[in-house]
């Protein structure tokens, strides 16, 4: 018996390298969610998109390429988000200081998200984050 759960649901989506394109990523999560029947964290969900994306944008994405948004709902009712992205680099959470208006992005996801991390693909990276109980209601 396969103990793995199943998707309920996929939906992926490319953006171009635009500085409009994180925020059309958040529009087709906030869709998504909706589509999907899912209120409950919707607020994390959309704030780590939207933090995902802009990384994906500022350090991820290549000039003339793009990045993809993945939105998954397994039966277990884990909504998994990654950004797909062709670009080269390790990223990782910084601390920045107080003064700095800017990199605090991935700590906010690492707050907000039950799970995360970062997988290599050939090329660029995934960045992803993962949030339970995300059943539909």
């Amino acid at each position: 018996m396969n103990s793995q759960p199943q998707l309920l649901h996929a939906r992926t989506a490319l953006y171009p390298r635009d500085r409009r394109s994180a925020a059309v990523a958040r529009d087709l999560t906030r869709i998504t969610l909706a589509d999907w029947g899912l209120t409950r964290r919707s607020d994390d969900v959309l704030l780590c998109v939207g933090e995902i994306a802009t990384n994906a944008l500022l350090h991820g994405v290549p000039p003339g390429r793009c990045f993809q948004l993945a939105l998954t709902l397994a039966t277990d009712g884990v909504l998994r988000v990654e950004v797909h992205d062709s670009g080269s680099g390790e990223i990782h959470p910084a601390r920045p200081s107080p003064d700095v208006e800017r990199g605090r992005g991935l700590l906010l996801v690492q707050a907000l998200a039950d799970d995360w991390g970062i997988r290599e693909r050939d090329p660029g990276k995934v960045v992803w984050c993962e949030f339970r109980a995300c059943v539909p209601s």
